[in-house]
């Protein structure tokens, strides 16, 4: 009977580990649908900023892979300050061109899609998407008419982890941080509780790791209603921030709307506007 009952335990136990074994392969599997969603669709079909002109183009990667997005330049004769956007999980981002002139006045943007999000080709994965970003500032920064001293980064949500990898390597001159994470391997590990996450997940995005590292001085920014990226794991990004200027809750929005706000809008244009009149330290 005992030897009955043993088998009985080790063949339920070889079920559950079967089960186990499956679920976290499944993981492995779909992580990149988990951690992306790209999305081809132009938000705005005809972006064009009231404050700058505003240029479509198309540039290659270190491995040729092209990327399209849209550059957008003041009217006045420079040099200007600089600014290089990433965009969140889901995010094709030509409303940036839109809304330029409101969020980012007497600047030069460049916001480009990601691999595989709008027009840009290629795959999405977080190597990528940190080695297309340094090669981003670099771009924007050579432009005749940008001032290479001045160049910031902004990113929101999935975005935040690009941007603060690309600060840690570049003389960001500042960082907008928009609902930012600790880590999307936190985020999933608090998800998938009873999974070793961190076995099979390779898009970890541990901006935590990095924050200290950040010279620039880093403006964050939370949604007043985040289910997607609570406000403990920015706590603990903020935490570890080398040089916090200011951690700020957005009134009335949430994760999906508060880039659109016009509050939103306003803080950024002004924290970017005063840090880029400040003379070189």
């Amino acid at each position: 009977m005992l030897m009955n009952n043993s088998k009985k335990v080790a063949g339920v136990a070889g079920v559950v580990s079967m089960l186990w074994l499956g679920f976290a392969a499944a993981i492995a599997a779909s992580q990149r649908q988990l951690v992306f969603n790209p999305t081809s669709k132009r938000e705005v079909a005809r972006p064009r900023s009231s404050g700058h002109r505003t240029r479509l183009i198309v540039l290659r990667s270190n491995d040729g892979t092209k990327l399209s997005g849209w550059l957008m330049t003041p009217s006045v004769v420079g040099p200007h300050p600089g600014v290089v956007y990433f965009g969140g999980r889901s995010e094709e981002v030509s409303w940036v061109a839109r809304d330029a002139g409101k969020l980012f006045p007497g600047m030069a943007v460049l916001a480009v899609n990601y691999r595989g999000y709008g027009d840009s080709q290629g795959d999405p994965a977080e190597q990528h998407m940190v080695d297309d970003g340094r090669m981003l500032f670099d771009w924007l920064a050579a432009r005749g008419h940008v001032d290479p001293q001045r160049v910031a980064v902004v990113g929101r949500s999935l975005g935040s982890g690009v941007a603060v990898q690309v600060a840690m390597e570049r003389a960001a001159h500042s960082v907008v941080l928009i609902t930012p994470y600790d880590s999307i391997l936190a985020i999933a590990k608090r998800r998938f509780r009873a999974m070793p996450i961190e076995y099979v997940l390779r898009h970890r995005f541990e901006s935590v790791k990095y924050a200290a590292a950040l010279t620039a001085p880093t403006y964050v920014l939370r949604a007043a209603f985040d289910d997607i990226v609570p406000h403990s794991h920015t706590d603990q990004l903020v935490a570890k921030l080398g040089r916090l200027h200011a951690d700020e809750t957005v009134p009335d929005s949430d994760h999906l709307n508060i880039p659109y706000l016009p509050t939103t809008q306003a803080r950024i244009a002004e924290f970017l506007s005063t840090q880029f009149r400040r003379p070189p330290a």
